[in-house]
């Protein structure tokens, strides 16, 4: 491999780590710590943020606009929007703005409140995704608390009326995870790490939160779905009323006479553009399932597919024998009424009975994309309920995690000085070159973690200090075959090329036997284990590459480029 080559390589790498490197170094140096709080807040939080400040900064820009004032600065982004709107209806545009001009260019305010939402939204959106690709810190580091929860087998086994199997299981936990994750907003809990392992139980960490009964109240359960037949008529009759009164709530306003005996309000919600529910409108359905509705445990399968004449997205489920039988008679019974879909009382959709449905196999229209997604998860989400059961629970303080950031961090930082100075001393100008190297080594590993989102605890932190102690050992193994051939009388060109050549398999050998067993500890390994053996194999590849490529670039552009005679390795014979 030719130099130029090497060169090229090495600031590729150092671009790309620069690149992933740096949202972490903003987000933990100059992200000011309230708007680190904002981005960790739940969906419904951001979106109370988002609206408050949208309605502050109205307020003073109508109070600015009384006053004949120019447009505060703070305010300036809203000016590319007001040139658009004027543009658009033809209106001339001012060449210097006040606040007047601003708001005149909004058809109400309604408007200017969305744009400001807007924007204020999409600062938190920015950082929230900036945190996406900086090294995340364990609930070690950060505090909080962390849930193992297991599926209970046996709720699984009666639910199917036999022995499920390991693919059944599985997807019952997965199915498990995902009732976990569409709970989280409700509870405003702040984004959880949750992941599963391969004895069926579920890892849940939620940093900067240590309410114990507050998480379990998510946690535990296994949610519900159920199909129910629309009352429409008075569906019809609550729409008006809804529309005469805005905001009305059966919870303020009570329940309406006009509301049959087996009956009862729910709220239809979709998805707003923060993810989270947002109410339609109220709608009646008939209460009783057996009479009028499926559960939605009788759901085998449910999956997205596209209408072949209109390329449409659908939604298609399967019922099993009995549910097959009880829809049959649902839909036959009720054709040109509507079904509503019904998870955790709320209605996630509801369409019209076209015909009957006798095969079990049923297919609804009428979403989009997104949609027909959400609703496909939502009924696999209760094809195969679980139950699930706490068998370890800790609380972890952040002052802990702080203690242990310092510890960590000043042990890496002792162990690195010391590392370059015995280099420096023992070496000379080699020591140089591998201080060089042990600093990209560094560099290149932190880099990694940044770029794929690793999770850093304190295993991590030990196994960046134990690859920063062995990060020098491939270099120390070269300089001594280099020392040994330019003690042989070898001139410094011949002593780098055979030091190189002999000390290579060495080096391999050493290297790749550690990182087989980091390798097979990562995949067998868990929690603290897996970090530090992650952590480890990525160090492990980062010091090989810096000792046999960046090392070698410094001794070839000294003795071939500069045609340098010596060597400046050792106190003897330098």
């Amino acid at each position: 491999m030719s130099k130029r080559l090497r060169l090229l390589i090495i600031l590729a790498l150092v671009a790309f780590g620069v690149t992933a490197f740096l949202p972490t170094v903003r987000w933990y140096f100059f992200i000011p710590q309230d708007q680190k709080i904002l981005a960790q807040s739940s969906r419904i939080e951001i979106r109370d943020w988002a609206r408050a400040e949208a309605r502050t900064a109205l307020d003073e820009l109508r109070t600015s606009a009384d006053a004949d004032e120019a447009l505060p600065g703070e305010y300036d982004f809203l000016i590319e929007t007001a040139r658009e709107n004027l543009e658009a209806i033809e209106e001339p545009v001012p060449e210097s703005w006040n606040t007047t001009d601003v708001l005149r260019s909004f058809r109400d305010q309604n408007e200017a409140f969305e744009t400001l939402e807007q924007h204020y939204r999409d600062q938190v959106i920015e950082l929230k995704e900036m945190k996406e690709r900086i090294v995340q810190l364990g609930l070690d580091l950060s505090g909080g608390i962390s849930v193992t929860l297991e599926a209970d087998r046996e709720s699984l086994t009666e639910r199917l009326g036999e022995e499920p199997s390991a693919a059944q299981m599985s997807e019952a936990v997965n199915l498990a995870v995902e009732i976990i994750r569409n709970r989280i907003d409700r509870f405003g809990v702040t984004e959880p790490q949750i992941r599963t392992t391969e004895n069926d139980q579920i890892i849940v960490e939620i940093p900067g939160d240590n309410d114990r009964e507050r998480v379990n109240s998510f946690l535990l359960g296994r949610g519900s779905l159920n199909f129910h037949i629309v009352n429409d008529e008075a569906t019809a009759q609550l729409i008006e009323v809804q529309n005469n009164n805005p905001g009305w709530s059966p919870e303020i306003d009570g329940t309406p006479d006009f509301l049959p005996a087996g009956s009862e309000i729910v709220e239809y919600v979709t998805r707003d553009e923060y993810g989270i529910d947002e109410r339609v409108r109220w709608i009646v359905i008939y209460e009783d399932v057996g009479e009028y509705g499926l559960d939605g445990a009788h759901i085998t399968d449910a999956q997205v597919a596209r209408d072949q004449l209109t390329n449409q997205p659908t939604v298609n489920f399967v019922l099993d024998s009995e549910g097959a039988d009880i829809f049959a008679g649902l839909t036959r019974d009720n054709v040109g009424s509507s079904l509503a879909i019904v998870m955790d009382d709320k209605v996630r959709a509801y369409a019209r009975i076209q015909e009957e449905i006798p095969t079990g196999q049923v297919r609804i229209t009428g979403f989009s994309n997104e949609e027909a997604t959400n609703i496909a998860l939502v009924l696999r989400t209760a094809a195969l309920p679980i139950d699930l059961e706490i068998v370890n629970q800790q609380v972890v303080g952040a002052s802990l995690g702080e203690r242990a950031i310092e510890v960590g961090l000043q042990s890496i930082l002792l162990g690195f000085v010391l590392i370059i100075l015995f280099m420096l001393v023992y070496y000379k100008g080699a020591g140089v070159v591998a201080d060089v190297a042990l600093i990209l080594n560094l560099f290149f590993i932190v880099a990694v973690l940044s770029a794929f989102n690793l999770t850093l605890t304190l295993t991590s932190i030990a196994g960046i200090i134990l690859t920063v102690g062995m990060a020098v050992d491939a270099n120390v193994i070269i300089f001594e075959r280099i020392k040994e051939e330019y003690r042989l009388g070898k001139g410094a060109r011949a002593s780098v090329t055979a030091g190189f050549q002999k000390a290579f398999w060495t080096v391999m050998d050493a290297n790749v036997t550690t990182f087989i067993a980091a390798l097979f500890l990562s995949q067998l390994g868990t929690g603290p284990i897996q970090g530090f053996a992650v952590t480890l194999a990525v160090g492990i590849v980062s010091s090989m590459f810096t000792a046999l490529v960046v090392t070698r670039l410094f001794f070839d552009f000294s003795t071939e480029t500069l045609k340098r005679s010596k060597l400046s390795i050792a106190w003897r014979n330098a």
